[in-house]
């Protein structure tokens, strides 16, 4: 039952309502006035609910309200007052109070105000990000709730450790002190920087001069010299980032910790454990990538501020006359499109517009929140825009990084191949998406037979016309879309976005107000990522990995389609836990030069490497659209994050497992037999 505290001066009133409901099961804290109030509510964490009465001697109920939700933002405050008036309500109502009763109140009233109260603090709880805290049992304890589990903090701990001081193994020191020789059967083949090692130099020696790690010393001349690591404290930084996987893969899945706190984390491992300078992992977390997290995130509040998001909806979705046709024909044309535009930007673009529709449809059947609605919605659309990262050389950054690793070990497909090889497979997977999202969540949801394009151009009429800022900001978008496309080889996709934002405020249509309101810890989130993505490729724990898992491969899965598929497993699997151009980087090199050794077609391994690289469904940090879906997917009504990362972990595992399928029975073992490899 609920802890209720009862705070009121007169004594009669007080002690027969806390005797009538401790009657009823309820437990008590009393107080004559709210000189204690504050010290009581933040001593006694157990409280759900304040009974306060309005008119006491000293702080008023106004002034108590208002400290306790300073404090305890989530606590839910029940106003009584034997003198009530309009105002008084009102006033009460800006400070947050949960409701406002008139003495006498009868008890059944007084306990159905509560109950609900209770369950109200639960969903504040979430608002806030306040852990809650399960009493009774161990094993309660233990497994936590949402960004508070302590045993598996204690778990990734434990393997952390495990991991680190762990006996080095024979092939992670061979791969680390082995010295280049130049040849395409050389062990670190698929070192990131592999070109930059001198002949001679091992991996080990390059990874000390590079970043300035190791002993300085005088030699015999008096000079300072940096010695380089030696092989255990090479081996230990590789084991450092392996065991900063497995934590970060255990936290960002169940959430143990806030994603936030998580991803900060990862630098203070990289920080303390020496695996680069403070230098180098601050540039780490600030890549072009995050800087186009942050900005893209900070462009849509624009798009969202002066309604052109509705436009764009309108554009998008007007096929969409009903779920079927949003899953069976949107889905497809929407896929296709993120083979040749920024996905991420669509991404962007069409989040907004997709939580109109979602609002509009619950309010109207009146339902508090629909989460496999959501989930249809979103996810369906996250994923689609993934699965458009085979369509062309066009779609990402992971195409280009395996075009040039292509353009070494002999001629890289031209534009028109790729999309000749790699576009059948967009709109396939995509409606193996929407079958899969009508299967697990339409069938399911409250919500059925809604007109999208409807919602959608109703929101748009309501607003009127287009105004000068929309207009404003539909040119600076063009503007931003041009430059993606033929400047982002040149100042990134950070930059344009970035531009975008200081002409945006130069026309005073966003303010930095607007842009600090973006979720942070996402873009923390993605930047922890990226750190983590260079710390496992620059210390080898990614060479390790990926070797450890071709060496295991049968001789069969090492020739032609075999090797095709083994290589997008692995690269499948390594996506979701760095970022896809990280993946295909430490991947790459490895299965291109071994399909060239095994007189098998280094298109059609690199391809299958590339294709599975946009497989990242699983883990916020695998894409920025995840990251992206993630951050806008929350009610801003009830605050409820109506996509958790567990349902990224749940319906991301199974469209990975359907990508895979579609990947290996429509095009490796399927059209690609009747088409010829030139390399």
């Amino acid at each position: 039952m609920a802890k209720v505290l009862l705070i009121d001066d007169e004594h009669n009133f007080r002690e027969s309502t806390a005797e009538r409901l401790r009657m009823r099961g309820y437990v008590n804290v009393t107080l004559p006035d709210g000189r204690d109030a504050l010290k009581t509510v933040r001593s006694d964490l157990d409280i759900d609910v304040v009974l306060l009465d309005r008119n006491m001697p000293g702080p008023s109920g106004e002034q108590v309200l208002k400290d306790i939700k300073k404090y305890r933002p989530e606590l839910q405050v029940i106003i009584l007052t034997g003198y009530g008036s309009t105002e008084s309500a009102v006033e009460a109502g800006k400070l947050d109070a949960y409701s406002y009763l008139q003495k006498p109140v009868e008890i059944e009233r007084l306990i159905e105000e509560i109950d609900k109260a209770r369950e109200e603090k639960i969903k504040a709880m979430d608002k806030y990000e306040i852990p809650i805290v399960e009493k009774g049992s161990f094993k309660k304890w233990f497994l936590g709730s949402h960004n508070s589990r302590p045993g598996l903090i204690i778990v990734g701990l434990l393997l952390f450790l495990g991991i680190i001081f762990m006996p080095t193994p024979d092939r992670l020191r061979e791969l680390l002190d082995t010295p280049k020789t130049g040849e395409v059967t050389d062990l670190m083949a698929g070192y990131s920087d592999y070109k930059s090692i001198e002949n001679g130099q091992s991996l080990r020696e390059y990874y000390s001069k590079k970043y300035k790690l190791g002993d300085q010393v005088e030699n015999e001349d008096g000079k300072k010299v940096m010695l380089p690591l030696s092989s255990d404290e090479s081996a230990f930084k590789a084991k450092v980032m392996i065991g900063v996987l497995v934590v970060a893969v255990i936290f960002w899945a169940s959430g143990a910790l806030p994603i936030g706190f998580t991803a900060i984390c990862v630098g203070v491992f990289m920080y303390f454990l020496g695996v680069l300078k403070p230098n180098d992992i601050a540039q780490a977390y600030f890549k072009d990538s995050v800087v186009f997290v942050f900005g893209v995130l900070a462009f849509s509040t624009a798009i969202t501020k002066t309604g052109l998001d509705r436009r764009i909806g309108l554009l998008l979705l007007g096929s969409s006359k009903s779920q079927k046709l949003f899953l069976f024909v949107f889905l497809p044309l929407f896929a296709t499109a993120c083979s040749f535009l920024s996905e991420h930007a669509l991404i962007a673009f069409i989040m907004p517009v997709l939580l109109i529709v979602y609002l509009t449809t619950i309010e109207d059947l009146n339902v508090r929140d629909d989460f496999k609605f959501a989930i249809m919605l979103f996810l369906s659309v996250n994923f689609a825009a993934n699965v458009g990262g085979p369509g062309s050389p066009a779609a990402g950054g992971r195409n280009a990084i395996m075009l040039g690793i292509l353009q070494d070990y002999g001629a890289a497909p031209t534009f028109g191949q790729w999309v000749q090889y790699g576009l059948p497979f967009v709109p396939v997977m995509a409606l193996v998406i929407g079958t899969y999202f009508y299967l697990t969540c339409y069938r399911k949801s409250q919500v059925r037979g809604v007109d999208i394009s409807k919602i959608v151009k109703k929101a748009s009429d309501k607003i009127g016309p287009m105004t000068r800022k929309e207009y404003i900001t539909s040119a600076i978008l063009v503007l931003l879309i041009v430059l993606w496309i033929t400047t982002s080889d040149i100042f990134g996709m950070g930059g344009p976005v970035i531009l975008a934002l200081v002409l945006l405020n130069m026309f005073r249509i966003i303010s930095w107000r607007n842009v600090a309101k973006i979720q942070w810890e996402v873009v923390a989130l993605y930047a922890a990522a990226t750190a983590m993505g260079k710390g496992l490729a620059v210390t080898g724990a990614a060479l390790y990995l990926a070797d450890g898992f071709v060496s295991i491969l049968p001789p069969i899965m090492k020739t032609g389609e075999g090797l095709a598929i083994a290589a997008s497993v692995f690269t499948g699997a390594a996506t979701n836990l760095m970022s896809d151009g990280a993946a295909v980087s430490a991947i790459g090199p490895i299965t291109v030069p071994i399909a060239t050794i095994a007189g098998a077609s280094a298109w059609q391994v690199g391809l299958s490497t590339a294709f599975a690289s946009s497989f990242a469904h699983m883990l916020v940090i695998g894409t920025p659209n995840n990251a992206i879906v993630f951050t806008m997917a929350r009610n801003p009504v009830t605050g409820a994050q109506l996509v958790k990362l567990g349902d990224f972990a749940k319906h991301g595992f199974f469209v990975f497992l359907l990508s895979m399928l579609v990947l290996w029975f429509w095009v490796i073992l399927g059209y690609w037999q009747w088409m010829d490899f030139l390399n």
